[in-house]
């Protein structure tokens, strides 16, 4: 027998024995052959095709019988995949043996990840099961995802169980469910955590006896063979009832694609541009650069968004086949999403693993449909088929309409990326789902989902992570207010209302979940708030500053507060202060109710300043703002200056923040308001919600709680009502204060602060970027001191300060986090280039800047844009050369965020 006979002979004994891909090394130990020349024959067998293997380490070998192989393959589609993807083995194993336990098989719990690909697993256990004759090649597989109609319990069961006419309004004939259509096949739930209760005890009545009653049926029972699969994304244990889970024996998880190795990603990659291919009706082609950015860039949402990003590069390389005419599609690093180029940053992490892998692969990869596709799932519908004849019609749409070859692909692109960024969105949604919930009752973050699936259908739009966030967080506060029986009290009702009639609606049909789920009456200054969430670019709302701050003068004796009050006013020239005097016998309870009363009637949206000399006058704001919910701000021991610096501003328009902080300047007084606390450090965090109180002192209390006892800083909430309001009181505390961050329910992008969304924040990440700015802070104020004894042109101290900020800045703008110790280098580097600048001395020559330019010309544009404030106030130009040489420091040492 010839030795490469022995090896092929010896694959195949062992491949029998161990059910599983061999090593040469184990090939060798078998026959007692060196492994290399091992490796030498079993290459020569690979090239002849009598063998296969498969790509990483170490590389496992696979007979090929000769006895139709298209056969054998139909035979065992998990085998199949199995070979391309290891890490599914125990899953695998898990899922035939609840297709063949005898007699009818086992139920199934799929658990794992969003986008970790449940129901193609679900569909490979059909698949099996009629290859193996569980089942019939004619049984069904009936798909039904929970989460449809999960503001709908009963219609819910409904679907799965059918329904008897009369069961409820509508109901106007009897109509068969999915478990009678799914008789002698397979019935797949996704999200089954989504099935109520009630679903839930009649489906596991299914499983116990397996019968069932239709909806509204109370004698009949239907007897079906269904096997049921179901999948969730949770904890079994939060959302289904234990009656449920003791009843699925079988519970199998999946992992996720960062947990799978680059030699399974490489696969599935493969398969996902046979099926575009296929699609289109055309190879599809991509360059080798391009390749390995899919292969290494971070993919959160696992193989549904590997999926989906593909579909996304196809699609726009498809726009420029179709526009330009060319002859193929080929995808290049500018199709590319911005968070998949990122992966080329990470190749000397895994460059043998690449090389591995591309060893025989040139700088053009070709994709066929015409080859054959590893697995075919059932969700290759007519509907998606449509996707990229969608796209050449939508072209000539534009191309009749008379706009230029650059502004049809803008147009285009922008909608297909909006295409993308829904399911994208819907699926960061559910992954970050779970950190929110160690905050935000469960409860309230599924009536936040149905209010933004509701929104999103009703508007035509999608709300990204941070406005989930933010909305869970804000009715997670409300509640509890209403709980406590707090009013609530939108000072803009009628102007929102107005203003955005569409998005006001929706929220009137949102708080109908509220009111049920919860047993509340929501009232309509409520909903006045729920609608700021649902409104884009929120900030950008801003009302006339028409209406001003009321000022109340609160002072024991008959005629004291009416004497400060006149001679204000006639000095001011204008009526606007309010006096209340308080005779010694009059009860405080009598007064504290005409307080209330001149509180209300005073207000005009912008709060009351109420100033008062002693006493329990000082605890009035907090009561009245309690009861009314009144912005009110208390000033005590009150005179005619300071009431005269009151009434004159606030004529003038100032608003609350501008006026009091002002009095704090004067020194005229001690706050007494419990409600805020006197600032003692140099460094403040602003947190922000609608109301400045609820949201925003909750992500007071978590930041206070992490850091308070490590960093010396102070905490303020603020509200965002207002936006003029909101950057009045940022620009205010500036003059003090070093505003470090603003953590908010909602974006807010300013130039010169660092943002942290409320996700972040209760993630995790938050914290730790907070952490790291000011641990960041306290290194670059010491560095700094440093720096001033060296620079003869400029001031360290100060400038290193600036540089920290446009650092921070470009971190934000380009979703990265780079090291402290590369930070304070580039700071310590951006310092002394400043300082040869302002010599008229030339900076450092960067090799290859147009070859660097054009792979990242979009992060120098912004990282040069950054910069335009240095530039400004030292005169100075930035060469693109330094440009260069600090975007590659930054990207080269830093970790890409994740959304």
């Amino acid at each position: 027998m010839k030795k490469a006979d022995r090896v092929l002979h010896a694959l195949v004994k062992l491949e029998e024995r161990y059910n599983k891909g061999i090593s040469a090394r184990e090939i060798g130990e078998e026959i007692d052959l060196d492994r290399a020349n091992v490796s030498r024959y079993l290459n020569k067998l690979y090239k002849e095709k009598k063998i296969s293997k498969s790509i990483g380490r170490p590389v496992l070998y696979y007979s090929i019988k000769e006895e139709s192989s298209v056969e054998n393959n139909k035979k065992n589609s998990f085998d199949r995949v199995l070979l391309q993807q290891q890490s599914l083995q125990v899953p695998i194993q898990k899922a035939k043996a609840a297709i063949l336990y005898p007699p009818t098989g086992l139920h199934t719990l799929i658990l794992g990840e969003t986008g970790v690909g449940k129901t193609m697993f679900a569909e490979l256990m059909h698949n099996f099961a009629v290859e193996s004759n569980v089942l019939s090649s004619e049984a069904p597989f009936i798909r039904f995802n929970c989460a449809d109609y999960a503001d709908n319990p009963q219609l819910v069961i409904s679907q799965i169980f059918g329904v008897k006419k009369g069961a409820y309004t509508g109901a106007e004939n009897d109509r068969e469910g999915l478990l009678n259509k799914a008789d002698g096949g397979i019935l797949f739930l996704d999200e089954v955590h989504r099935l109520s209760a009630q679903g839930q005890e009649m489906l596991f009545t299914y499983i116990d006896k397996g019968q069932f009653r239709p909806l509204g049926e109370t004698v009949k029972t239907i007897s079906v063979n269904v096997q049921i699969i179901a999948a969730t994304t949770e904890e079994p244990n939060s959302y289904l009832l234990k009656t449920f889970t003791r009843r699925i024996p079988m519970i199998i998880t999946l992992p996720p694609l960062r947990e799978k190795s680059l030699a399974e990603r490489y696969y599935l990659i493969d398969y996902f541009f046979k099926k575009e291919s296929k699609r289109i009706g055309k190879s599809i082609y991509i360059n080798k650069q391009s390749f390995i950015s899919l292969l290494l860039y971070q993919c959160p949402n696992n193989i549904g968004q590997l999926a989906s990003d593909i579909q996304l590069c196809c699609a726009k390389a498809f726009v420029h086949y179709k526009s330009k005419k060319e002859n193929h599609i080929l995808i290049t690093t500018s199709d590319l999403p911005q968070h998949v180029k990122k992966g080329l940053l990470r190749l000397n992490e895994y460059r043998a693993e690449v090389e591995e892998i591309m060893q025989v692969k040139g700088e053009i990869l070709r994709f066929s449909f015409k080859e054959d596709i590893q697995y075919h799932t059932k969700d290759d519908n007519v509907a998606n088929e449509d996707f990229y004849e969608g796209i050449a019609r939508r072209l000539d749409d534009l191309k009749s309409s008379g706009l230029t070859e650059g502004e049809i692909n803008q147009t285009i692109n922008i909608d297909i990326e909006a295409h993308f960024q829904k399911y994208l969105g819907n699926l960061d949604r559910n992954l970050k789902k779970k950190d929110i919930s160690k905050v935000v009752d469960l409860e309230v973050l599924e009536s936040v989902e149905q209010i933004l699936n509701l929104a999103e259908k009703r508007l035509n739009t999608t709300y990204d992570i941070k406005i989930y966030y933010g909305l869970a967080l804000h009715i997670h506060n409300f509640i509890e207010r209403m709980k406590k029986g707090l009013k609530v009290y939108h000072p803009k009702l009628n102007l929102i209302r107005a203003d955005y009639p569409e998005e006001f609606m929706v929220a009137l049909e949102a708080v109908n979940i509220i009111d049920k789920r919860f047993e509340i009456q929501t009232p309509l200054d409520e909903i006045g708030y729920i609608t700021l969430f649902l409104i884009k670019n929120v900030l950008d709302l801003e009302y006339g500053q028409k209406s001003k701050v009321g000022i109340l003068v609160m002072m024991h004796g008959r005629t004291t507060a009416s004497s400060m009050v006149e001679v204000c006013n006639t000095l001011v020239g204008e009526n606007h202060a309010v006096a209340l005097d308080m005779p010694l016998n009059m009860k405080p309870e009598e007064i504290y109710l005409l307080a209330k009363e001149r509180v209300i009637n005073l207000n005009q949206g912008q709060g009351v300043m109420l100033l008062v000399d002693m006493g329990s006058l000082v605890s009035y704001g907090d009561m009245i703002y309690e009861d009314t919910g009144v912005n009110v701000r208390t000033v005590d021991m009150v005179s005619t200056p300071l009431l005269l610096e009151a009434c004159r501003k606030a004529v003038l328009g100032w608003d609350m923040n501008e006026i009091y902080e002002s009095l704090i300047d004067v020194g005229k007084f001690k706050q007494k308001n419990s409600r805020k606390k006197t600032i003692k450090a140099k460094r403040v965090i602003i947190t922000a919600c609608f109301t400045g109180e609820g949201a925003a002192e909750h992500l007071q209390n978590i930041i206070e709680t992490e850091l308070a006892k490590k960093y010396n800083f102070a905490v303020i909430p603020l509200n965002i009502l207002n936006r003029k309001e909101f950057l009045n009181s940022v620009n205010s505390y500036k003059k003090k204060y070093k505003i470090l961050a603003i953590v908010s329910t909602v974006g807010i992008d300013m130039v010169d602060i660092p943002y942290i969304s409320a996700a972040e924040l209760i993630d995790g990440s938050g914290i730790n970027a907070l952490e790291r700015i000011l641990g960041t802070d306290d290194n670059y104020i010491k560095i700094g001191d440093s720096l001033h004894k060296h620079l003869k042109q400029v001031d360290g101290a100060e400038l290193s300060e600036e540089i920290m900020q446009v650092i921070s800045n470009i971190e934000g703008r380009l979703e990265i986090k780079v090291c402290d110790e590369i930070a304070i280098g580039m700071m310590m580097h951006t310092c002394f280039l400043i300082e040869k600048l302002k010599k008229g001395e030339k900076g450092k020559v960067f090799k290859e800047l147009q070859l660097y330019k054009n792979q990242y010309n979009r992060e120098m544009g912004i990282i040069k844009e950054c910069f335009k404030v240095i530039e400004k106030k030292y005169n100075i130009n930035i060469l693109e050369d330094e440009i260069g040489y600090i975007c590659k420091i930054l990207l080269l040492n830093s970790q890409w965020a994740e959304n």
